[in-house]
């Protein structure tokens, strides 16, 4: 045989495969579509959020949080209600992974270096029920390096492994079919796709220029989701989330197209929960774009005001931060807004220098660098926005800024095909809202968000704008941002049991044949459910990609 497992994917979740294979003295095989510079996929490109629980960066931060509470949070984010059936390994993961977040996780990270900000993110504040969607606490940790510093371990393993004769990179290696005997997983087959320097990210060529076939004992899946081909989202976008936008912009390079979905379902593999997915509200396109309709996603503190594209203000709890899928549905099955695919942010200079941040590690240069000096300078000490939020504002064909509200929403209104925004509707709303901070109470469900997160010192300090007036002139200029829908993550796929085994049509493994990550919905088919908590996504394929590794090193022994 070509080796003894062969990995399909050289992302986040397939390099930590790799790793617990090759340390075992495993010979792998690394399969991959897109060429050396794009080691570790989409993780790269990402925040590098982890989702902890009983972190001693909460702790020192005196944040009360405990497995019991984590728990029933994502219990109440995720609504399994398929219990019996598509469900019925994910819910069983999702347990199993918060119980390694609040547990073996934090220490494991650091044992491979991998550290974290002082400060915790409070990311998916929820539906604003107890026992509903949402983190009750702060337990977004940011990794110094953010995504690119996550994988860099990884990709290091892997290399090191490489020349030590335990594994061997299959760049430019697409994968077109699961090959099995006698029921078994044992190989692949695929095409072979020409050279292509181009840049990580960068759409690369599909010129085919020969076939390949490898064997092996085992075969790890590690293929990633569907949020680059917007044509899938729209196939499988569900009903109870109203019409898919005609429009979207795009939050994962080229390459994540799901083509492993279907070809595993070709190998009799069980597909669950496709009707899943998560794609964010908060996105602008990119000035300087990397990949195919690049978009990023604005990481909103909870004091910007948020407008459907006919300029009524959102209900609650469809606040910046707080309800992701929850603001989606919102905005696709209400009526006589659902034929428009974008929203809008009202803010304030001052908001925007202390509550902007933008997802993904190019736009994180200073934490991407590990540059705690520059962190501290750009976003604690430093006057104005950070450097990438100012070259949005600048350059982002999303952002107007005006001096009132009247020049604002004639900004605003030519951005759009047919001027929907009234400026004396939106002046009547913002007034109304600025009304609510005249004393310390408040009947405004915002306004209580705001003052509820800055009783924590990290988002007092670093995270929300001190209370005040939209329309203070000391607090402007006034700032309008265009918001689309953004693509981003698979929540469904490959049903897997808790050693990331791949299962059959009849529920049962199917032998020799594992899956991981994205494409096995971050464990077990659907660890999410129906809502993510966010920093799980990373966390997933840490998880998962460790899972199946470490099963496959068994089964090759």
């Amino acid at each position: 045989m070509d080796a003894d497992v062969i990995v399909v994917g050289a992302g986040l979740a397939g390099l930590v495969a790799a790793h617990e294979l090759t340390s075992k003295g495993r010979r792998v095989a690394l399969v991959d579509q897109e060429n050396a510079a794009n080691l570790g996929g989409q993780a790269y490109w990402s925040f590098g959020g982890l989702f902890l629980v009983g972190s001693p960066e909460q702790r020192r931060l005196g944040i009360k949080d405990s497995f019991e509470l984590a728990w029933n949070d994502w219990q109440g984010s995720a609504a399994f209600d398929r219990t019996d059936d598509e469900d019925s390994w994910a819910r069983r993961w999702a347990r199993a992974y918060v119980e390694w977040a609040a547990g073996e996780k934090r220490s494991w990270l650091d044992g491979h270096g991998i550290t974290f900000l002082p400060t915790v993110g409070w990311a998916e504040r929820g539906d604003l029920r107890a026992g509903g969607h949402g983190n009750s606490v702060p337990r977004f940790h940011i990794a110094w390096g953010t995504g690119t510093g996550v994988v860099a371990p990884f990709t290091r393993y892997a290399r090191q492994a490489a020349r030590d004769g335990l594994l061997t990179f299959y760049h430019r290696h697409r994968v077109d079919e699961l090959v099995l005997e006698d029921g078994a997983a044992r190989g692949v087959r695929g095409t072979v796709l020409a050279e292509d320097d181009a840049p990580r990210g960068v759409a690369s060529s599909r010129e085919v220029i020969g076939e390949f076939e490898l064997t092996a004992q085992a075969v790890i899946v590690t293929s990633g989701g569907i949020g680059a081909d917007h044509d899938i989202v729209r196939k499988y976008w569900p009903e109870r989330l109203g019409t898919p936008p005609r429009e979207m912009v795009t939050g994962v390079p080229a390459y994540v197209d799901g083509r492993m979905l279907d070809i595993s379902a070709r190998a009799g593999v069980r597909l669950v929960n496709r009707d899943r997915m998560w794609h964010y509200t908060e996105g602008i396109r990119n000035w300087d774009p990397v990949w195919p309709g690049h978009g990023i996603r604005i990481l909103p503190g909870p004091s910007s005001m948020w407008f459907d594209a006919l300029g009524r203000r959102l209900p609650e709890p469809c606040l910046p931060g707080y309800d992701t899928l929850g603001t989606l549905k919102h905005l696709r099955t209400t009526e006589d807004i659902a034929p428009y695919d974008h929203s809008w942010f009202i803010l304030t200079q001052k908001i925007i220098e202390k509550e902007f941040a933008l997802s993904g590690s190019e736009q994180n240069p200073d934490i991407t660098a590990k540059d705690r000096a520059g962190f501290l300078r750009e976003r604690v000490l430093g006057k104005g926005a950070p450097g990438p939020v100012d070259a949005f504002l600048r350059n982002g064909a999303d952002f107007v800024t005006a001096g009132t509200v009247e020049e604002l929403v004639e900004k605003m209104n030519a951005l759009t095909n047919e001027p929907l925004l009234d400026a004396a509707l939106l002046r009547r709303q913002i007034e109304a809202r600025d009304l609510q901070l005249a004393n310390g109470y408040s009947k405004d469900a915002q306004v209580q968000g705001i003052r509820n997160a800055r009783r924590y010192i990290g988002d007092r300090l670093g995270r929300v704008a001190a209370p005040h007036r939209i329309l203070d002139p000391a607090a402007g200029p006034l700032i309008g941002v265009k918001l689309h829908i953004l693509t981003r993550k698979t929540l469904g796929g490959i049903q897997t049991d808790l050693d990331s085994r791949a299962l059959g049509a009849d529920g049962s493994p199917v032998e020799g044949l594992y899956a991981a990550g994205e494409v096995a919905g971050f464990g077990g088919g659907g660890v999410h459910g129906y809502n993510a908590l966010e920093g799980t996504f990373l966390g997933g394929c840490l998880f998962s990609g460790r899972a199946a590794g470490r099963a496959a090193a068994a089964q090759t022994a």
